[in-house]
């Protein structure tokens, strides 16, 4: 970047200052109680994202049969609120009271209350009573987290029961709160058979979208997983949205959870974060979410009575902790390096950013003396347009290298038409705003401008037109 010459950093943006967005966050595990979340609520309103997962605690809600404690959920709800972030709620886990193996597990994950009748009316009594009282707060409610994977339906995965399962959670909800939206699916693993299932049970007609999650170190292959998914679920109803609900990685590399035991860092996170964020983004879900804000405890495979076997630390959060002797994240929440990437593109993507096909080429068997070689190919990059409500337009580029292995550099040189304005090349990781010299950029003057040799990395960077930032 050392030929370009700094203009700025992109500013960051208070999500009370956000109408709306498709950049979420995590916020999830309290229901397990592994962290402040008094510590977390402005830093995480100071990234100016807009949805905010959290998930609704049954087993710490309702602790004697029939009686409800919301006073911990309504403190987080509110705060949220209060800040201009609109929580979206996970209905799980399951309740000991109820369910025999629920009393064993930590927290209740993965056992579902679908075994007798009881189970079942406890649980249609526990959803009524939580969406009725958010009404008009929260609108979107998931149905489980996680079904499809064993840690999280602990009996073994099954599409017809999870199926079920959402159509009985569907009618509970709607009874507390007819405008609610339903999610299904919650899946993590890439089985379309397991999906189809779901589907077919009949669950598809209540569904008004389907989340999945995307722990991958290679966010290029969420494009086909994405498709195939959303055309199935189209085949069943048209009106489905597709929604990204988690992903990341750690920042280091003893940490435990999901794509544990990379060699992960706290700038290979941030690069991990912009690269599937923006490659959500190219995919058009309705809104995406980066799992979290908080490094903590797993906390999934937890047995109750033995600490040890949920001390599981995990490092995917934007904001850095200590831990005390409980597995509760203490400290100050220092933020990380993908704290400031998910910053730059929640301020970047929002108030009606829309993809859109712009006027760029790429130029072919061009010489790049930076590399001494030729440019890097369109054929091994990701790239894709967006349009803002004023007009102005952004190219965002990279190429998609080993995260864990390569830290890459190399150049690109474009060719772009009838898109006015001032240039800026924006670095979506660090925020940094760049002008370009004439030995990059040039203008025939007749609405065409070329662009050689333009800086090109393993992470994206945004080449804008107008008031982009």
């Amino acid at each position: 970047m050392e030929r370009l010459k700094m203009a700025g950093q992109v500013a960051a943006v208070s999500s009370r200052d956000v109408g709306e967005s498709p950049i979420g966050l995590g916020f999830e595990k309290l229901d397990r109680a592994v962290f402040e979340p008094e510590k977390a609520y402005d830093k995480v309103a100071a990234l100016g994202v807009k949805w905010i997962r959290i998930q609704s605690g049954w087993a710490r809600t309702e602790q004697e049969k029939g009686v409800y404690n919301f006073e911990w959920l309504d403190s987080v709800v509110d705060n949220l609120l209060q800040r201009g972030l609109q929580p979206w709620m996970c209905l799980c886990y399951g309740n000991g009271l109820y369910t025999e193996a629920a009393a064993k597990v930590f927290g209740a994950v993965g056992c579902p209350p679908i075994f007798n009748d009881e189970e079942k009316q406890a649980w249609h009594n526990y959803v009524v009573v939580i969406t009725e009282r958010y009404r008009g707060r929260v609108t979107w409610y998931e149905v489980w987290n996680e079904p499809d994977g064993d840690w999280c339906w602990k009996h073994g995965p099954n599409g017809t029961e999870y199926g079920e399962f959402v159509k009985a959670t569907a009618a509970a909800v709607k009874t507390g709160d007819p405008d609610a939206k339903i999610i299904g699916g919650s899946t993590c693993l890439r089985d379309l058979v397991w999906l189809n299932d779901v589907l077919r049970s009949g669950a598809a007609a209540d569904m008004d979208a389907l989340t999945y999650h995307a722990y991958s170190p290679n966010e290029s292959v969420g494009f086909n997983r994405v498709h195939a998914m959303r055309a199935l679920c189209h085949a069943y109803n048209p009106d489905m949205e597709i929604i990204q609900g988690e992903t990341g990685c750690q920042s280091r590399s003893d940490g435990n959870g999901a794509l544990k035991g990379g060699a992960w860092t706290p700038i290979r996170q941030a690069k991990y974060l912009a690269r599937h964020t923006m490659a959500d983004l190219f995919d058009n879900v309705k809104f995406a979410s980066y799992f979290s804000c908080m490094d903590m405890i797993e906390a999934l495979c937890g047995t109750v009575g033995d600490k040890a076997s949920y001390l599981d630390y995990g490092y995917f959060g934007v904001l850095g902790a200590d831990f005390n002797e409980e597995g509760l994240a203490t400290g100050e929440y220092t933020p990380k390096p993908s704290y400031r990437a998910l910053q730059v593109i929640a301020a970047l993507f929002r108030d009606g950013v829309e993809l859109a096909e712009l006027p760029v080429q790429f130029m072919f068997h061009t010489h790049s003396p930076r590399v001494l070689r030729e440019d890097d190919r369109e054929t091994q990059l990701l790239y894709g347009g967006f349009r803002k409500p004023n007009g102005a337009t952004a190219f965002v580029y990279w190429r998609p290298t080993e995260l864990l292995t390569t830290s890459y550099e190399s150049t690109v040189s474009l060719q772009a038409a009838a898109l006015p304005g001032e240039v800026r090349l924006i670095d979506l990781v660090d925020g940094t705003i760049y002008t370009l010299p004439e030995s990059i950029a040039e203008d025939n003057g007749r609405g065409c401008r070329t662009f050689k040799n333009l800086p090109l990395r393993d992470y994206p960077l945004a080449l804008t037109f107008g008031e982009f930032a």
